[in-house]
């Protein structure tokens, strides 16, 4: 057989592209498996290795480019596939288009992790050493960049696998994101144990093995202390379907009558409805229905938390909560991170959402950074369902120690997706801000996981999801802040960024060094025959 002609790209490798697609599934599985819920952190960082792996074994930066994009379209649309259920069962969106919207919106977000890669390949393709901390810098990157432009989408970020590894201790001191960047730099150094076998490789596996030790007995930050007594808590779940939720004839009865008589008969001091928990506007309700569930809350001396969409239909509604106890006007929290296409219309996307049947689906913004809701010695700042993906947001309310939550409270319907690992994956996420803040977080939500989850990130309590039901517990307020909580509130998610850009620039100088042609020393003339 002849030789290829110089100048021709070598064959693209099909066998990387079916390597990295089973990578990005195994990415997906990682956040919460799907036949038992848990994060699997050992899979988070295996994959991420076979990706590095792969990058490096690539002929040009474009094709690393399309073997990152192949991984992150695997791992993105295998994390949250059931936004087709979303989309097609409950939308009535067609089948084939609910599809393309998937792998569309994973091919959109992946372009940041295909950046990530062919970077990696032209600044520091090898996998120990320096080439890890570049590789963790550009997975970071990717990251933020996911989790920040076009108002983010975070969901089933690689930091959230590790809610029970050795990483687990550094979430209080650099957030979910800096677990990924951490995670990401041991990857890389993993996989280059294939690629430059000897005493680099080994002298790079020592050190990853002594870093998963050594984050795994971190002396965590002072745990704060108790926040006054444990406060007695009932949380909600109606288990009203999807499709019933909004309807006159089925799930708008339903709610009225089960919330309300829950809300009513409760002996708990502070009572959670879910988002949405009574599916109607003020001026939608009948008469006199708030009012007397107010009074009849108030009147027993408790106080109660419930989704409820304010506003009208001529000057625009919110998602919100309401919080009620005697004694005090009606607290209102209106939720500021709002859905894509769910919960606002992004321009020029009008006619996508015109297909599907979403009510409600047209919200209005909410501030950053509202005031909790004080009880019995306690401050609940509640966030509205994927809102505690943004830990950035929730960490604005912490800015003044004297204010700052003690209980973070969330109220979510992720009856959208079905009985699926959507669930798992949102209480993971969940769990993630209580180690992160060193908060308890409270879950009520229409079909699961209505759960306590500890200051430590355990889950104390759940109820059986999918079931309707009222989960008690007494769930302990803390106070005291992490240094995540103190330099997440003071600068946001700037430290990151200047982080990531800084070693990607010192990266891309050490490679000009290196490319750059080493001037000869000069050497001295020879002249002709004898010295004079």
């Amino acid at each position: 057989m002849a030789p290829p002609r110089s100048g021709l790209r070598p064959p693209l490798e099909w066998r990387h592209l079916g390597l990295a697609v089973f990578a990005g599934l195994a990415q997906a599985v990682s956040i919460a498996a799907p036949w038992n819920g848990q994060p699997l952190w050992w899979l988070q960082i295996l994959s991420l290795a076979m990706l590095a792996g792969l990058l490096q074994r690539q002929p040009s930066w474009r094709r690393a480019g399309l073997v990152g994009w192949t991984f992150a379209i695997a791992w993105l649309a295998g994390t949250w596939w059931w936004l087709f259920i979303s989309m097609h069962v409950y939308g009535g969106l067609a089948a084939p288009l609910a599809v393309v919207a998937v792998l569309g919106l994973a091919a959109f977000l992946g372009s940041y992790y295909a950046a990530a890669g062919a970077a990696f390949w032209a600044l520091a393709r090898g996998g120990t050493g320096a080439g890890a901390i570049v590789f963790g810098a550009l997975w970071l990157l990717a990251e933020l960049m996911r989790g920040t432009w076009f108002t983010g989408f975070p969901w089933g970020a690689g930091g959230y696998a590790h809610v029970d590894g050795p990483l687990a201790a550094l979430a209080p001191w650099v957030g979910a994101y800096g677990i990924a960047f951490v995670a990401a730099a041991l990857a890389a150094a993993l996989a280059g144990l294939t690629l430059r076998p000897g005493r680099v490789a080994a002298a790079a596996l020592g050190a990853g093995a002594l870093a998963l030790v050594g984050a795994a007995h971190l002396r965590p930050p002072a745990e704060g202390t108790a926040a006054g007594a444990p406060l007695s808590v009932a949380l909600l779940q109606g288990n009203i379907p999807q499709d019933e939720k909004f309807q006159g004839g089925t799930g708008i009865p339903v709610a009225l009558d089960w919330y309300g008589a829950q809300l009513r008969d409760s002996r708990a001091s502070l009572v959670v409805a879910p988002e949405t928990a009574i599916p109607l506007l003020p001026e939608q309700l009948p008469e006199g229905y708030l009012g007397a569930l107010a009074k009849d809350v108030v009147d027993d001396g408790r106080a109660a938390l419930i989704g409820i969409p304010l506003g009208n239909f001529q000057q625009g509604y919110t998602n919100s909560v309401i919080g009620l106890k005697p004694q005090a006007p009606v607290y209102r929290f209106d939720k500021h991170h709002l859905v894509p296409f769910g919960e606002f219309i992004p321009p020029l996307f009008r006619w996508f959402t015109d297909l599907m049947n979403i009510p409600l689906g047209d919200f209005n913004r909410g501030a950053v950074g509202q005031p909790s809701f004080a009880w019995q010695g306690q401050r609940l700042a509640p966030n509205i369902c994927y809102e505690d993906l943004f830990g950035e947001e929730l960490g604005a309310r912490f800015a003044d120690p004297a204010t700052a939550p003690t209980i973070f409270v969330n109220v979510s319907n992720i009856a959208w997706f079905g009985n699926t690992v959507a669930i798992d994956q949102h209480l993971q996420i969940s769990r993630m801000r209580a180690l992160e803040f060193r908060r308890p977080v409270v879950r009520a939500t229409n079909t699961g996981a209505t759960a306590v989850i500890d200051h430590r990130g355990v889950v104390t309590h759940r109820l059986q999801r999918h079931t309707r039901g009222v989960l008690g517990a007494q769930v302990e307020g803390r106070q005291g802040l992490t240094p995540f909580a103190r330099w997440i509130a003071a600068a946001g998610l700037w430290p990151y960024w200047m982080l990531g850009v800084a070693i990607v620039l010192i990266a891309s100088g050490a490679r000009r060094l290196r490319a750059a042609p080493r001037e000869m020393p000069l050497q001295p003339r020879r002249t002709q025959g004898r010295a004079p």
